[in-house]
C-alpha cells in the first residue's frame, strides 16, 4: 500500500496541480491532506473544488478553522477567503475530521503499526511539532498517542525524526513551504511485512510565474507582499 500525503496547500491551486500531477504519475493507492487547505494564496476555491473532484480525504488544519470561524470574519484576508468559498466551502471545511488513521496491513490491528495524519500534533492543530524541541517536549505534545508513524504539516519544513519507537515525518508544504526550499513537496508512505512504514519524499518545481499572475489577477488582500514570502520561502523568526 502507498499513500500520499500532502499538507498546507493554502490555496496555491496552481502549486496543488503540479504535485497532484507528480501523485499521478507514481503508484499510489490513496492520497490524504494534512489540512490548511485556503488561507494565504489565491485561488481557494479552486483548491476545494479539485480536493472534491478527487475526493480526497482531509483533516483540518488551524487556518481551516479560523476560515470557518465567524468571529473572525471581520479579517480582510479572511473575508475574502470566505467570499471566494462561499457557504459550501466553509461548511466543506467545517466537516473535516481532526485525524485519519490508517492501519498497516500486516500490523493486525496493533496501533503502534498505525500511520496517523494529522495536521500539527495529535492533540490539538496549534502547537508545531519542531525539530528543535527536546525530546522531553515533543513527547509531552504527542501525549499518548501510540502512532508507529505520524504525518504532519503545519510548520512547513520537511524533515524526519525518531522518537520513542515513533518516526514523525512532517511532510511539509504544497502551497508555502519554509524551509529555503520553495519547491512544493509530498511524501509517499509505503506499507513494509514487517509492520514498518518507509517513507520518501517527493519534490516538484514551482509554478512560480503562472503564481505569480494569478495573485496579481485574483483580487486577493497584499498580493505583492503575500508574493514577496512566498519566494522568500523562510520564517522571519525562529522555530
Amino acid at each position: 500500500m502507498n499513500i500520499a500525503v500532502l499538507a498546507d496547500i493554502h490555496g496555491f491551486s496552481l502549486a496543488l496541480d503540479a504535485v497532484l500531477a507528480d501523485i499521478d504519475r507514481q503508484a499510489v493507492d490513496q492520497i490524504v491532506i494534512a489540512g490548511d487547505l485556503c488561507l494565504v494564496g489565491p485561488d481557494p476555491a479552486g483548491v476545494i473544488d479539485r480536493v472534491k473532484q478527487r475526493n480526497i480525504p482531509c483533516v483540518y488544519g488551524n487556518t481551516d478553522r479560523d476560515v470557518c470561524n465567524d468571529a473572525f470574519a471581520s479579517n480582510a484576508t479572511i473575508s475574502w477567503v470566505r467570499d471566494q468559498i462561499g457557504v459550501d466551502g466553509i461548511e466543506f471545511l467545517r466537516s473535516l475530521p481532526f485525524s485519519i488513521r490508517i492501519p498497516h496491513p500486516a500490523g493486525g490491528g496493533d496501533a503502534s503499526t498505525d500511520l496517523l495524519i494529522v495536521h500539527a500534533n495529535p492533540t490539538d492543530v496549534d502547537r508545531h511539532l519542531s525539530p528543535n524541541a527536546s525530546d522531553s517536549e515533543v513527547r509531552e505534545i504527542l501525549g499518548n498517542e501510540s502512532a508507529g508513524t505520524i504525518a504532519f504539516g503545519h510548520l512547513h519544513v520537511a524533515y524526519t525524526r525518531e522518537l520513542e519507537g515513533t518516526t514523525l515525518v512532517d511532510v511539509s508544504a504544497v502551497g508555502n513551504p519554509r524551509d529555503g526550499d520553495l519547491r512544493p513537496r509530498y511524501v509517499v508512505f509505503s506499507d513494509r511485512d514487517d509492520g514498518i512504514w518507509d517513507h520518501r519524499f517527493r519534490y516538484v518545481e514551482y509554478p512560480l510565474e503562472a503564481t505569480r499572475n494569478q495573485m496579481r489577477d485574483s483580487g486577493m488582500p497584499k498580493w505583492r507582499k503575500g508574493f514577496d514570502r512566498l519566494v522568500a520561502a523562510r520564517y522571519n523568526r525562529s522555530i
